[in-house]
């Protein structure tokens, strides 16, 4: 929780909205915060946690320190985290930790952290990481049968995967995907294989070996299990949808096609829904739709304006995948000279998950050329931008 100040952080908070001609109701909305809580913190009744103060400082288009100078950060707390992270995998394969939690705490703490994950709350997942991994461990290594132990310590690592990957800490992320392939064999899931095999593909992202990425998602395809219902059609439909994206950013736009078809014929019959934590139905589709097209580059601008034209993911979609959509929409905006579209398309984002939105190169980058092409006036641009870290 931010620490509390002499200065007035309910007073300045309350200046800057009626600066932006905001009311009370319209800051709580964008902020995601309730009424009666906006109202508390202004007038100094209830001092606000990081989470609470990054999302009001982003509604209102500044940084966080803008209200309150001592403000350390979702950043600060992310990269001081890393290193504790990093400790618990070093004796990843060795039985020498004991387990602070219980077997249903872990089940608890594990579904949590992998919400927060969803919704793009790396501030949160950061800062209990490490602990949750040292009890995923524990767990496992203490069962005799490792099937239930070591599902969740694919989780656990996976959420914190989340937190080193857009913090770009790449070889981190790396290690914890390894963690993650070791771990999946215990499991004798092979949905769960298929959901690491989804997750890997970021190493192939970060080193772009585009075309080593799109034959390692063929060979998950090849291994997942047949289609028999649900569950087994997401896993089957996630890896296509990956398999496209990264068919697109390899300029291979049939192959791209060919996974977005099949992707499309999985999710007919398959509900809009969190599968092994991985999203999967028609709407994220659609999203990855929009995804591929902007992979593809500037020459496919058209087919991303159809992509979205009319139509935007509905929030039972996780606030992470709703933000990269508006985040990719806005940058096909600028190829397309809609640059007023671009900026309240990275507004939109911003509002569904700042966190997320603030690390996003694209976000970054995007931002950047707005400011190059606007007018130098654009008070709101240039707050949006010195918040993304733009300029």
């Amino acid at each position: 929780m931010p620490a509390l100040d002499d200065g007035g952080l309910g007073k300045r908070i309350a200046a800057l909205r009626k600066a932006r001609r905001m009311h009370q109701s319209q800051l709580a909305r964008e902020s995601y915060l309730s009424l009666p809580m906006i109202k508390a913190i202004e007038q100094g009744k209830r001092q606000p946690s990081d989470t609470a103060l990054e999302s009001i400082a982003a509604a209102l288009g500044v940084d966080p320190t803008r209200l309150l100078a001592t403000f350390t950060g979702t950043e600060t707390r992310v990269h001081a985290a890393l290193p504790r992270i990093s400790a618990a995998l070093a004796s990843y394969d060795v039985p020498i930790a004991r387990a602070q939690r219980t077997a249903a705490e872990l089940h608890a703490a594990v579904s949590e952290a992998v919400n927060w994950r969803l919704a793009a709350q790396y501030g949160r997942i950061a800062q209990y990481a490490a602990d949750l991994l040292d009890d995923a461990l524990a767990h496992f290594h203490a069962a005799d049968d490792k099937r239930e132990t070591a599902g969740l310590l694919v989780a656990a690592a996976r959420s914190a995967d989340a937190v080193a990957y857009k913090y770009g800490a790449r070889d981190l992320s790396a290690r914890l995907i390894e963690l993650m392939r070791w771990a999946a064999p215990y499991t004798e899931d092979p949905l769960v294989a298929a959901s690491v095999a989804y997750v890997r593909t970021e190493t192939f992202f970060t080193a772009r070996a585009h075309t080593a990425g799109a034959q390692a998602l063929e060979a998950a395809v090849d291994a997942a299990p047949a289609v028999t219902d649900e569950r087994t059609a997401a896993a089957r439909g996630a890896l296509h949808m990956r398999a496209a994206v990264i068919a697109g950013r390899d300029g291979d736009a049939d192959t791209a096609e060919t996974h977005l078809a099949e992707a499309a014929r999985l999710s007919a019959g398959t509900r809009e829904a969190t599968y092994l934590g991985t999203a999967f139905g028609p709407e994220s589709v659609r999203i990855h739709e929009l995804s591929v097209a902007v992979g593809l580059g500037q020459g496919y601008v058209d087919r991303a304006f159809t992509v979205a034209r009319r139509w935007a993911p509905s929030a039972d979609i996780p606030a992470e995948r709703r933000s990269g959509f508006w985040i990719e929409l806005a940058r096909a905006q600028v190829w397309g000279g809609r640059f007023d579209d671009a900026f309240e398309s990275l507004k939109v984002a911003r509002s569904i998950a700042p966190q997320h939105t603030r690390e996003h190169p694209w976000a970054r980058e995007t931002t950047a050329t707005l400011e190059r092409v606007k007018r130098a006036d654009e008070e709101s641009l240039h707050q949006f931008a010195v918040w993304v870290g733009a300029v």
